[in-house]
């Protein structure tokens, strides 16, 4: 991999990590149509330690609320109950993903990552990303959310394990079918993202300490990670603006589109 692939694959992690188009399947995509060795795993990690600074750069005041909730620095004891609600459901819908990755993380790697398996999920995922957004009632904002809208939502983005899915994708998609807004599903995705990229980042960092980063690499998992925190940035920042007066049907269309082309792209192959 050189500079210019690092840059490339840091703006794609950025761009669909948050966007419901799937981040792993468009990575897996790209490494195998555009012939790149799989990146190391301490690259990997740099990438998603990149998305996790945009989101923390751009929710940072939410954070910052309930983190002083927690720690009992807020003034306000409604606000202190809401916030450290919110925290406690954010956490539960955390399990989910986190006992998904520890059991089938290597699965993933392994056996998930063929082209015509993401395209399926691309699809399929899509379906159900469209029918959500046109029959969700979209009436309940982001504080009515509930311990068992957290812990479903939880439960999919579990999902997101197999390339192709998406894990804001799976996410948004059960929020808004069990009644949230656009806003609402967004935003809870969002930081739901946090600690599951975190936990995702320290659970390799012991293998990346024992086997070593790639000599004289250091240069390409910089320029990964900050291009992958700046696109990440400018993605949560661009959704966030869209959803205010548009659904979320272009994200499912755009992944029927490159479904189709990745199973031309096979059949021609043959």
């Amino acid at each position: 991999m050189n500079l210019i692939e690092a840059i490339i694959f840091g703006i794609i992690q950025g761009a669909t990590e948050f966007l419901p188009v799937s981040s792993s399947g468009h990575l897996a995509l790209a490494h195998y149509f555009l012939g790149a060795q799989e990146s190391d795993l301490a690259f990997d990690v740099a990438l998603h330690l990149g998305t996790l600074l945009a989101i923390l750069a751009y929710f940072r005041d939410d954070f910052w609320q309930m983190g002083k909730a927690v720690l009992g620095l807020q003034q306000e004891p409604s606000e202190t109950a809401r916030l450290r609600k919110m925290t406690l459901f954010i956490a539960i819908a955390t399990i989910p993903g986190a006992l998904a990755g520890l059991l089938l993380g290597q699965a993933a790697e392994n056996y998930f990552r063929h082209p015509a398996l993401v395209a399926t999920a691309l699809a399929g995922a899509g379906v159900l990303l469209l029918l959500a957004d046109r029959t969700g009632k979209r009436t309940r904002a982001f504080e009515k959310i509930t311990l068992m809208n957290a812990l479903l939502i939880g439960l999919s983005q579990a999902c997101a394990i197999i390339p192709g899915v998406s894990r804001s994708g799976s996410t948004i998609t059960c929020g808004l079918a069990m009644g949230l807004t656009r806003q609402a599903a967004i935003r809870f995705s969002f930081l739901l993202s946090a600690p599951i990229i975190f936990g995702a980042g320290m659970h390799e960092i012991p293998k990346i300490i024992k086997n070593g980063m790639v000599e004289g690499q250091t240069i390409l998992y910089v320029a990964g990670f900050l291009a992958a925190a700046v696109s990440g940035y400018m993605f949560i920042s661009f959704l966030m603006q869209y959803i205010r007066a548009r659904s979320f049907a272009i994200f499912a269309y755009y992944r029927f589109l490159v479904a189709a082309l990745v199973l031309i792209a096979l059949f021609l192959q043959r």
